[in-house]
């Protein structure tokens, strides 16, 4: 018999992905409620990019780590922007590019860039770290693309090795324009009124906490999480965020992907594992 939610309610906040994520739950049987808990905002970068080129042009050999898609995507945007497109892509030639996971791949491989070196699954800073330390950087430069704010401990890093950093950030991790749905989730959480509870990344789980904060709902939403909702986390970053936020996940799958963790979700709550 093929496993299935049963009709139970999942509570998801996934933005960009987040109709690809309500369907996977929909064919497992279940109920999604979705609640975008993030917005990537573009920041005024011209200036900031513009400098970097001007540094990068004086450079034999830079190494661009990327850290996301969207910052490698905007990257490039900011570039054709300035009329300078030629110049990042003769960097990047000329030099190094390392990627944090496949989006920045992909985004590189869309322009005809190469990706000389890719971190491994589950795809965190450690496993970037691991990349890194293979390389001298001593004196040389490197160009750090941010996701959606400053990474401070691969900074630290690449500083302890000797790297002279420039580094961007395009955009930023904020509040959805309207904040209504992630109020109503709140509350609804804190009634009990989902069996689980599914974290695309960490930033949406910080958010989740700051809404209920902002409502005097902190502790409330916590204890339901905890007590009452299974809770499931696509990956160790987001895992990491949950558990410093007081709500250790109960799932967590081997492989960072949506697909992983609703498989494992729906088998934990086939086999009657809810709160």
């Amino acid at each position: 018999m093929k496993k299935s939610l049963q009709g139970r309610r999942i509570a998801l906040f996934e933005s960009r992905l987040a109709e690809e994520l309500a369907q996977m739950v929909r064919r497992s049987g279940g109920v999604p409620v979705c609640a975008p808990a993030l917005r990537e905002e573009r920041r005024p970068a011209a200036r900031e990019v513009a400098g970097l080129l001007d540094w990068v042009a004086r450079e034999d050999c830079p190494v661009f780590v990327f850290s996301t898609g969207v910052g490698a995507t905007a990257l490039f945007e900011e570039a054709r922007a300035l009329g300078r497109e030629d110049e990042i892509r003769g960097a990047i030639l000329r030099g190094l590019a390392v990627c944090r996971g496949p989006k920045p791949v992909a985004v590189l491989h869309r322009e005809g860039m190469p990706s000389q070196m890719k971190a491994q699954p589950p795809y965190t800073t450690e496993e970037l770290l691991g990349v890194l330390v293979q390389l001298d950087l001593r004196l040389r430069a490197v160009v750090l693309v941010h996701h959606g704010e400053p990474n401070a401990p691969l900074v630290e890093a690449l500083h302890r090795q000797g790297a002279r950093v420039h580094e961007l950030l395009l955009y930023e991790w904020a509040l959805p324009a309207d904040a209504g749905p992630l109020v109503r989730m709140v509350g609804e959480i804190a009634a009990g009124s989902f069996a689980a509870a599914a974290f695309t990344s960490q930033i949406q789980a910080r958010h989740l906490v700051h809404v209920a904060e902002s409502l005097g709902k902190r502790d409330e939403l916590l204890q339901a999480l905890r007590e009452r909702t299974l809770v499931a986390a696509v990956g160790p970053t987001c895992a990491r965020a949950l558990a410093e936020l007081g709500v250790p996940p109960d799932i967590v799958p081997e492989t960072p992907k949506m697909g992983a963790m609703l498989c494992a979700l729906v088998e934990r709550l086939s086999a009657g594992e809810a709160r």
